[in-house]
């Protein structure tokens, strides 16, 4: 069987696609197929910046990270974490992380959380083990629950603490490099763990004869981690479904409409 010929349950509630439609809450939503391509293709749909914060604090790595840096700034960062992520090898990422699945799997006996017990731990300690952190299980966690714009205060507060302490962990060096270092880690928890527990879900319904590779992209296009990404015009950006304005928001939804090989 091939990704074309597998095909899974899309996420619930998936909206329908169709022209962008505006809300005047979240701004523009683009849901169809060309559209979405278009918007995360066109350099006037920009990220929306952060502005930064106090060091230490969750506004100061946001404001540092590739992910939410202006196209200027973007390139060196982006370069930071691609080269943390070159020194490591993946296949001894994917040795030791068999080793402790399997480690997992003898003591769990009849029953197993998934979710609590290998999604969430451990891909985050394989991947600090290497990064040279200490214990992040605590800290890393809380600073992805409120790691995008738009958490409430307490998630904020929470993560404020929990930075400082990834960062107490950390070994020294500039500050874009440590900050760059510890959204790799952060971005390992949330999304990471949402794609594991979704394979395993689906895995499921597939033979066992299946490659993982080829589960893997089928639950990325149809029911991935991550449901959709913002974007702001800079400029007026046509689709073929209408012009969005200069300063308009967007909320891309990418479930389903992607097609089968699209990254």
């Amino acid at each position: 069987m091939t990704v074309d010929q597998l095909v899974i349950a899309p996420v619930p509630g998936t909206p329908p696609c169709g022209p962008p439609v505006f809300d005047p809450d979240t701004g523009w939503k683009v849901t169809r197929h060309a559209d979405v391509w278009a918007v995360l293709t066109d350099p006037a749909c920009q990220v929306p910046v952060s502005g930064g914060g106090p060091p230490g604090a969750l506004a100061w790595l946001r404001g540092a990270v590739s992910r939410f840096s202006a196209p200027e700034r973007h390139p060196t960062r982006r370069a930071v974490g691609v080269a943390i992520l070159t020194a490591l090898d993946p296949d001894e990422l994917r040795v030791a992380a068999a080793r402790l699945t399997g480690e997992a799997l003898d003591r769990a006996g009849d029953r197993l959380d998934v979710m609590a017990v290998l999604a969430r731990r451990v891909p985050l300690r394989v991947l600090t083990e290497r990064l040279g952190l200490a214990d992040p299980d605590a800290a890393g966690p809380a600073v992805a629950a409120a790691y995008h714009p738009g958490a409430d205060a307490a998630r904020v507060a929470a993560a404020d603490g929990a930075v400082a302490a990834l960062l107490a962990m950390t070994p020294p060096g500039p500050p874009e490099a440590v900050a760059n270092r510890t959204g790799l880690l952060v971005q390992a928890c949330d999304a990471t763990a949402g794609l594991i527990g979704a394979a395993a879900r689906h895995g499921l319904a597939v033979p066992p004869t299946m490659p993982t590779g080829e589960l893997l992209a089928e639950v990325l296009r149809l029911d991935p981690p991550v449901r959709g990404t913002r974007r702001v015009t800079v400029a007026p950006v046509r689709l073929a479904g209408g012009v969005l304005p200069p300063g308009s928001a967007e909320v891309v939804d990418v479930p389903r409409h992607r097609r089968p090989g699209d990254p």
